[in-house]
């Protein structure tokens, strides 16, 4: 039987051949999730079209509720649910894995053009925790939707095909950075210096802005007011890659936390059907505190148990909080790990390590769990026991040093209402840089690990 708690033997060296092909094959998959679903609506289009092959329909057009069924909620194009229904009803509890689709990125300003000394930019603002500098010199892609002011809306994607253009964020070559090498890295890059350059042609008698509007007008219908009505955000535009000689890597744009919610899909869609319902939760603006009416802190989650409730001849508020109170969590984030390069940020022995499998973190928060669910050592036993009895590599991981820093996710906030969770999800490198980095075999055990979880009693 495989090994599946060891901080000697890495997860490649405790599979065999099988399951290392297996690993490989399930990251293609991954990769080209991926390259698709770099934004939250473009990943829940993708998880919904998954869905429907698979059989899965929407909860809103049910008339009745049975073991077996297969279920998905849209909220308004940027966070999905898909649910199987369990034999058990759905009041005995569920089981949950929750992670988030967002990731952080770039999102152009209400009022994003503008023209410096010839050359025409897009003016910025960052989402979710980012590094400035990280964010200059590397090629950018355009995704999001525009609403014209006739009502017409534009689906814009530029920059990830081979022949479009990208977009150029520029920084001071060392020559001359004298005085910006002085600041923190911190101050090196600000906010407002993040805006993209997107041309500088012109006609005889046109500003290069001009020309630029022109090009949209003609290209998109788009006018410099319609995007005051548009969602468009500046994300990577690097595909997806293997990384290392041996290609044991792979480094990506928006692993934070597409990786869970790849795995989260993929487990819900290969899980047999189980006693009790089970429910892949993937939602969106966690990065920025999960507010919102697609975030975790708003009422569809609520609302999508209640009806699979009402379905059943329940549906109350308090027949709500007593299915919470009888459902268990993943709640499913990526998770830092062991940096040889940047020791001193960690605590080796309680730190996850690249390569050992899915991570199981007790706590988050910061300094003083602050912000943190902390799970129970009774559920914890009980996550140990379905990870071990189902052959899924783990470890323990915690967030940095506990005077470091720290970090959150929606653990906290369907505990509050009752259910078992703790943090679970894969741990990585870099993480919310442009492009991060994770071991596929931890990908791989992360999806066992999900699927083992839903299948459980």
């Amino acid at each position: 039987m495989k090994e599946t708690y060891s901080r000697k033997k890495t997860v490649w060296q405790r599979m065999n051949e099988k399951e290392r092909q297996a690993a490989i094959d399930l990251c293609e998959k991954y990769k080209q999730f991926l390259d698709t679903a770099r934004t939250e609506r473009l990943a829940t289009a993708e998880i919904i079209r998954r869905a429907k092959e698979a059989g899965f329909k929407p909860l809103y057009d049910m008339k009745t509720l049975k073991a077996g069924d297969k279920v998905y909620w849209n909220q308004k194009g940027k966070s999905v649910i898909l649910s199987v229904i369990g034999k058990k009803p759905v009041h005995e509890g569920t089981k949950i894995v929750g992670s988030h689709i967002d990731s952080p990125r770039l999102d152009l300003k209400p009022n994003p053009v503008n023209e410096q000394d010839g050359l025409v930019y897009f003016r910025t603002h960052y989402y979710g925790g980012i590094k400035k500098y990280q964010w200059t010199c590397i090629p950018l892609a355009l995704i999001g939707v525009v609403f014209t002011k006739s009502g017409k809306k534009v689906e814009i994607s530029i920059g990830m095909n081979e022949n479009d253009p990208v977009f150029y964020i520029s920084d001071l070559l060392p020559h001359m950075a004298q005085e910006q090498m002085k600041k923190t890295m911190a101050q090196g890059i600000t906010g407002e210096q993040l805006q993209a350059l997107i041309g500088t042609h012109s006609q005889d008698g046109e500003t290069p802005k001009e020309a630029i509007m022109k090009l949209l007008k003609d290209t998109y219908g788009i006018e410099e007011e319609d995007f005051a009505t548009a969602e468009l955000e500046l994300v990577p535009a690097m595909k997806s890659r293997d990384v290392g000689f041996d290609k044991s890597m792979l480094a990506s744009y928006g692993q934070d936390d597409r990786a869970c919610s790849f795995s989260n899909m993929e487990a819900i869609l290969a899980a047999n059907a189980g006693e009790y319902t089970q429910i892949a939760l993937l939602t969106d603006k966690e990065e920025i505190g999960s507010y919102g009416n697609t975030g975790m802190e708003s009422s569809y989650f609520v609302k999508f148990v209640m009806k699979m409730l009402a379905l059943q001849g329940q549906g109350s508020l308090l027949e709500f909080y007593e299915t919470m109170e009888n459902s268990e969590m993943l709640s499913a984030d990526v998770n830092s790990c062991m940096d040889p390069m940047f020791p001193e940020v960690s605590e080796k022995s309680n730190s996850a390590l690249l390569g050992y499998g899915i991570s199981v973190t007790k706590y988050t928060g910061s300094r003083g769990k602050a912000g943190s669910n902390d799970a129970n050592a009774e559920f914890l036993h009980k996550i140990r026991t379905i990870f071990n009895e189902a052959g899924v590599c783990w470890q323990i991981g915690e967030l940095g040093k506990v005077d470091q820093g720290g970090g959150g996710t929606i653990a906290f906030m369907i505990a509050n209402w009752g259910a078992e969770v703790v943090d679970c999800g894969t741990s990585m490198l870099s993480m919310h840089a442009p492009f991060d980095l994770v071991e596929k075999a931890d990908i791989y055990e992360t999806y066992l690990a999900y699927k083992a979880f839903f299948e459980s009693k």
